[in-house]
């Protein structure tokens, strides 16, 4: 069956549709991860977007149900040079455009991608819509007028409190929109999770009597969850905290400094960030299109911690005063490199010594 794309500044494409039919508005992003599409998809961060795969071809190895990272995908379009209609892996459950099509997510493959990759780079991510019917070009390009979605964390933040028991320490998560991985890395260190609502206010989370917050990652602006920052404020000297790519943008807005829209984000496995205190150079999992502007930092008692090596963007922050510290980048990869895993093991060892301490830190 035939597929459009159609962007907001007028360009077409025409391809073949897999997956679900209809129609589907978001912003088209692009991904330059060559494997992990699964990942992909089901990370909440991708809610509302129309994801480009710049790998030519994608669904080869098929899915399995193990390697979701959130209950149920979030993107709303796959879009792809060359859709695997069979896949090999021992490990494969489903084929890509099954699952699409169960979520009701349409698929576009067989256009230019790299075309497509280079227009976003040049001009920025755009509106786009995607349709496997046969409304005219007037009629998508009035559709596109709709505006993009907004309050996204609200759609993929858990709405009750969930418990993955251990007998370590206590870190009450924030999710945002937090990828499963990133509580198999802290279960996997032996710590009690409790996954509360984006919404859950310091004095709620201080109840639990946590040994560390976590602030996960999620999608959209971080100025569309004021709530959160006020409750990152009140939890700042309080408790040590970690936060991971929105969870890093949300503190640094919860300490004075301020995020910008990037042009045309960060999406891949493959971005080097260099670590200012030690020179180390790791390569890291992203996927972001806002991060914190490094002159806003100036005046805080933020100091930056690493930077992307690619266009010098904000990677990293820590605290002068507070035990707490940030990532723009995903720790956890699923998908990506595991190179940065040893922050995980920075958050326990600053859990520990905040507890030898025994006493509140006051500024």
């Amino acid at each position: 069956m035939k597929a459009r794309l159609l962007l907001e500044d007028g360009t077409l494409f025409t391809g073949t549709s897999f997956g679900a039919e209809g129609i589907s508005i978001g912003e088209v992003v692009f991904n330059t991860s060559m494997t992990g599409y699964q990942e992909i998809l089901t990370d909440p961060s991708y809610c509302g977007q129309i994801i480009t795969m710049t790998y030519p071809l994608i669904g080869n190895y098929g899915l399995s149900r193990d390697d979701n990272e959130s209950l149920r995908p979030y993107a709303h379009g796959l879009i792809v040079r060359e859709h695997a209609e069979y896949a090999s892996n021992w490990r494969n459950e489903y084929s890509l455009a099954y699952f699409l099509k169960e979520y009701g997510i349409i698929g576009i493959s067989g256009i230019d991608t790299r075309m497509l990759t280079r227009k976003l780079r040049m001009h920025g991510t755009m509106k786009g819509i995607i349709t496997t019917g046969d409304e005219s070009a007037e009629e998508l390009t009035e559709r596109l007028q709709t505006p993009l979605m907004r309050d996204q964390v609200a759609r993929v933040s858990t709405k009750s409190i969930h418990i993955s028991p251990s007998y370590g320490k206590r870190v009450v998560l924030m999710d945002f929109g937090a990828k499963h991985n990133i509580v198999r890395e802290l279960v996997e260190r032996n710590c009690e999770v409790i996954s509360v609502p984006y919404n859950t206010t310091a004095e709620e989370i201080l109840r639990f009597r946590p040994d560390g917050v976590m602030l996960s990652n999620g999608p959209g602006d971080p100025k569309d969850v004021p709530e959160a920052i006020e409750t990152i404020k009140k939890l700042l000297g309080k408790v040590p905290v970690f936060g991971i790519c929105l969870g890093h943008q949300l503190l640094a807005l919860a300490c004075g400094a301020d995020t910008e829209k990037l042009k045309f984000g960060h999406r891949g496995g493959n971005h080097p960030v260099k670590e200012l205190a030690t020179g180390r150079t790791v390569m890291t999992s992203q996927n972001h299109g806002y991060a914190v502007n490094p002159d806003s930092v100036k005046g805080t008692d933020l100091v930056i911690s690493h930077i992307n090596l690619n266009d010098g963007t904000v990677e990293g922050l820590e605290h002068k005063k507070f035990p707490a510290f940030s990532v723009q980048y995903h720790p956890e990869s699923a998908p990506g490199p595991l190179d940065s895993g040893f922050l995980f093991d920075r958050f326990h060892e600053l859990m520990e010594s905040f507890a030898q301490k025994g006493e509140e830190v006051h500024a």
